[in-house]
Parts: C-alpha cells; structure tokens; sequence
C-alpha cells in the first residue's frame, strides 16, 4: 500500500477532474446544460429552495438563476410555490417531470459506470472500492468547512444504488 506522502495532490485533482468530466458525459439522452443539470439536482437533492439559497448554492447571481428557473419553468421541469414563513418569497422545487431526469441520468450513469467496471481488473476495482471511503471522508470535511449539512448516505452495501438526497446535489 503506497504511503501517504506517495499521494499527489495534483495527480488526485487531474484523475478527478477527468472522472467528472466523464461522469457528467455519460447519460446520452436528453441534452441539458451543466447549470440546467445542476439546478435540477440541487432541488431534488435538498427540496425546494428561495432563488437567493439556489443562486449561492449554484454560484451564479441572481438575475442568472431567475433566468434558469423561468426557463425551467417553462418547460415543466421546475415549479414555484408561496414560501410558507415568508409570503413576499417564493420556492422553488422540483417537478416530477424534473426528478425523473434527474433519475434516468442517475440510472443511465449507474448502468455505464457498471459496464466501465466490469471492464477492469479485480485488483482495480477493489482499489477503487478501496479509495471510496477516503474519497467520502473529503467530500464529508469539504461540506463541514462550507457549512453544509452533512451528507447521509446508506454504506454501499446492498443498498439500491439510489442516492440520498443531499447526494444529488453534489452532481
């Protein structure tokens, strides 16, 4: 097993950035835009949202994540409700149109990604099953260092292969 100081930092972030670039790749049927995909889990990951919680969470202004969601809107994806502790804000929240692409990218991508796998060697998929924890551990320490919530996640274990909600949000 490599020792810690083997690890390198610059290397881990190139391999991630190029997984990620793939992961989000990897469904090939409807073509959204990342800000459109993004919004869409947010909202399904974390419930509906005020405009101003969605533009900081998307890092976007406000003027941009009006835009979205009216095009969102529009196209039954998204849908706005009367913010109940405060009736001059409103909601967003996701449509059931909306959480089944949500779903169907998740599921293609589960689907790929397991095809991808079955492709490596045994000593490379027990090297990535390995790596998941401390991957997780990252991700977990990263959302406690911007104030998130922490993520709950089953262990892998049998489970569906279905995120929790605070998952979605993090694709």
């Amino acid at each position: 097993m490599p020792e810690i100081s083997e690890l390198s930092i610059a290397a881990l972030t190139r391999v991630l950035e190029d997984f990620t670039r793939m992961h989000i790749r990897l469904p090939a049927g409807r073509r959204l835009s990342f800000t459109t995909l993004s919004v869409l889990h947010t909202l399904a990951g974390d419930g509906p949202k005020r405009l101003t919680e969605l533009a900081g969470s998307e890092q976007v202004t406000q003027s941009a994540i009006t835009q979205m969601v009216t095009k969102l809107e529009r196209e039954g994806l998204v849908e706005r409700h009367p913010d109940p502790s405060d009736g001059r804000a409103v909601l967003v929240q996701v449509t059931a149109a909306g959480a089944a692409i949500v779903d169907g990218r998740r599921a293609e991508r589960v689907a790929r990604l397991t095809d991808l796998a079955d492709r490596l060697t045994e000593p490379e998929r027990a090297a990535i099953a390995l790596a998941l924890p401390a991957l997780a551990r990252m991700v977990e320490l990263h959302s406690a260092a911007i104030g998130d919530p922490p993520i709950e996640r089953g262990d892998g274990e049998g489970d569906s292969g279905m995120d929790t909600p605070r998952d979605s949000a993090r694709r």
